[in-house]
């Protein structure tokens, strides 16, 4: 498909640049396919009373580390300043990042993200890395000067906060984007984006739905800078997705298993956690454990074959998650639902509002 058909325009003011207080006081946009109205406006503490006593909420429990550091190269008396956003681990030392100014930077050459120096933690050492591998779009893998768990304490210590570049381009990154960053569920460290629609739960809607009868389950899915990435190819079908590294464990996969022979549906909050259920669910709809990477790249035409409702942000245009969505409720519906968004006056992207999808009846997987 052609990626223009994915496009919109979106006036600047409607990008949140902080999250709503309190987070389940923001937006709620119902968009139903097949329903009468297909658009419904409410808010997101309504979903206790929008979902069933069998359905299981899925939520992605990945913690997002401070993935962005800043560094220099030197060749000689030369000095160039580098800045590189990890997104992927490769190993106990190795990092796949993109990083800018990426063309001039070769193979070999050693970046020096932070010298010795004294925290309140104790003595921390430098971080250097070297450039092992190079790739397209600014992307490259880094072999640090530490491993394992002394360089995830150093990442943690000199790392920024990865905020999107819709909102860093607008203001900077402080110490109140640490909570605000972090989902409920974040135990995991590994993403580099926020799973958002997972920031818009409350200790309090979580109890409240639980009260209800429905429950809570959690996979992980470690989201990478690459969500961020423009779709420059004209055509979807010459895009390739970022791989992120997820799990599903037994337990989890047999309990959404027995909420759907129970009748009850799987709900997806966000587009991470339905990325890797579909990952894990064959072509009967059972959902299996799973611990690997996924790159799957979903448009319209493809059948959703693990989630039934789908809570999630608004999106970008022309963003691979804009593809998705109109792939699980229709193009036509979802240009209808985001032109209504924009009419009034939702807050788009990661801070931003919410809406509720159900899956449209052309996006089911087949009968076996």
């Amino acid at each position: 498909m052609l990626v223009s058909l994915f496009d919109f325009e979106l006036p600047e003011d409607r990008i949140a640049l902080r999250p709503a207080e309190p987070r389940d006081s923001a937006r709620l946009l119902m968009v139903n396919p097949e329903g009468v109205p297909t658009l419904s406006d409410r808010v997101v503490r309504d979903l206790p009373d929008l979902l069933g006593p069998n359905d299981i909420v899925v939520v992605n429990d990945t913690r997002v580390i401070p993935a962005r550091l800043a560094g220099t190269r030197a060749r000689g008396d030369a000095v160039a300043r580098i800045e590189a956003t990890l997104h992927k681990r490769e190993g106990d030392d190795r990092w796949r990042a993109f990083v800018r100014p990426a063309k001039k930077l070769k193979l070999g050459e050693r970046i020096r993200f932070a010298e010795a120096s004294e925290s309140a933690a104790g003595s921390l050492g430098s971080l250097d890395a070297e450039v092992i591998e190079k790739g397209e779009e600014g992307e490259v893998v880094l072999a640090f000067s530490l491993a394992g768990p002394a360089l995830d304490d150093a990442i943690a210590a000199f790392g920024r906060m990865p905020l999107p570049p819709y909102i860093a381009s607008k203001r900077g990154e402080d110490e109140k984007d640490a909570d605000d960053y972090q989902t409920l569920f974040a135990e995991k460290p590994g993403a580099v984006a926020a799973p958002t629609a997972g920031l818009h739960y409350t200790p309090d809607l979580v109890a409240r739905i639980q009260a209800m009868g429905a429950s809570f389950r959690t996979v992980t899915l470690h989201v990478g800078a690459g969500t961020f990435l423009p779709v420059k190819a004209q055509d979807t079908a010459d895009h390739k997705m970022h791989a992120e590294f997820g799990v599903i464990t037994p337990e989890t996969a047999a309990a959404l298993n027995a909420a759907r022979a129970r009748g009850g549906r799987i709900i997806a909050t966000g587009t991470t956690s339905l990325r890797i259920l579909e990952t894990a669910a064959d072509e009967h709809g059972v959902i299996h454990p799973i611990a690997s990477d996924t790159s799957i790249f979903i448009t319209p035409g493809y059948r959703f074959r693990g989630v039934d409702v789908l809570l999630t942000n608004f999106h970008l245009p022309k963003s691979t998650l804009f593809m998705l969505v109109s792939a699980f409720s229709g193009l036509d519906v979802m240009r209808e639902a985001y032109a209504h968004a924009i009419m009034g006056g939702y807050r788009f992207y990661s801070y931003g509002d919410a809406c509720l999808l159900s899956l449209a009846a052309s996006a089911k997987r087949m009968a076996p």
